[in-house]
């Protein structure tokens, strides 16, 4: 339990680290007088946390939670997704009366991993197949969040001893369904926002990934 609190202690302080590093507070600058990704900051502040405060699986060894980490990074790009994670994590010390150690798990397995690893395999995809609007609805907003839900899963349990007993192949099955069904309910999300609110979302551009001029906000309509 002590080890395994400071492997998460540590992983957390590296992705601090690396956050301070690139000073992510830079996303937030206003840009024509209006700062983007402030309403899915703001949103991101709250539901998360409302989410992380639902009761897991407890029948199982370790239970499990929606992330969200997936659609947070998509939408605010990694830097800013792991204070809001962090502070989701924290809230459960007062929303579902969590210990630090449980916390910290919480906040490591199901927010900073799984946002780390989006991000990895984000560029990944990027890498592979450019800025084409499906590499990124089907890879980066399905696909990736998938692999990394349904790998950070795995490896939380294996670290609890949660794949051994008699429950361990309920801890397999419950992982893989929650990591399709998060990744499918963020692929729709992303989906509409790319259609109607594109700036909310820090990973995407229409200028990159369709070859055309930045939306604005609301376009002046003519007077007839």
């Amino acid at each position: 339990m002590a080890s395994r609190l400071a492997v998460e202690t540590i992983l957390l302080a590296l992705a601090w680290a690396a956050v301070l590093a690139v000073r992510p507070w830079r996303l937030l600058r206003p840009h024509d007088g209006q700062v983007p990704l402030a309403t899915p900051l703001l949103a991101s502040l709250v539901v998360v946390p409302w989410l992380w405060s639902w009761p897991g699986l407890t029948a199982l060894s370790l239970p499990l939670h929606w992330s969200a980490a997936p659609l947070v990074v998509l939408m605010l790009g990694w830097p800013l997704a792991i204070p809001v994670l962090t502070f989701a994590g924290l809230s459960t010390m007062v929303s579902n009366g969590a210990s630090l150690a449980e916390a910290m798990t919480l906040t490591v397995w199901s927010g900073v991993l799984p946002a780390t690893l989006v991000l990895v395999l984000g560029h990944g995809v990027r890498k592979a197949f450019g800025h084409h609007p499906v590499a990124y609805m089907v890879g980066r907003a399905f696909f990736v969040p998938m692999l990394a839900l349904a790998s950070c899963g795995l490896a939380a349990a294996l670290m609890s001893h949660g794949l051994v007993g008699a429950t361990g192949g309920l801890q397999r099955v419950a992982v893989a369904l929650l990591a399709m069904g998060e990744a499918s309910w963020t692929c729709a999300i992303v989906s509409l926002m790319v259609a109607y609110r594109p700036q909310w979302l820090a990973t995407w551009s229409d200028e990159a990934y369709l070859g055309r001029p930045v939306r604005a906000k609301s376009a002046a309509r003519p007077r007839r």
